[in-house]
């Protein structure tokens, strides 16, 4: 019901989608954490499928920024 927030998504692998009508527009709003959806993740990701391990194993990590 109303724009999602970045915390949602920060140390996780999800990607959140939000869409909004305003007349005859449609916004659409998507919000990821691309430290760790992004090529590199996508990359372990890939690896622990070609190789039978648990699609996350790896990717549940905390950067240390945070």
């Amino acid at each position: 019901d109303e724009n999602p927030d970045l915390k949602l998504v920060v140390n996780t692998n999800k990607c959140i989608l939000y869409l909004e009508k305003h007349n005859d527009k449609l916004i659409v709003v998507s919000i990821a954490d691309n430290l760790i959806k992004g090529a590199s993740g996508q990359a372990v990701q890939n690896m622990n499928l070609m190789f039978g391990l648990d699609e996350k194993a790896g990717l549940n990590l905390k950067p240390i920024a945070f």
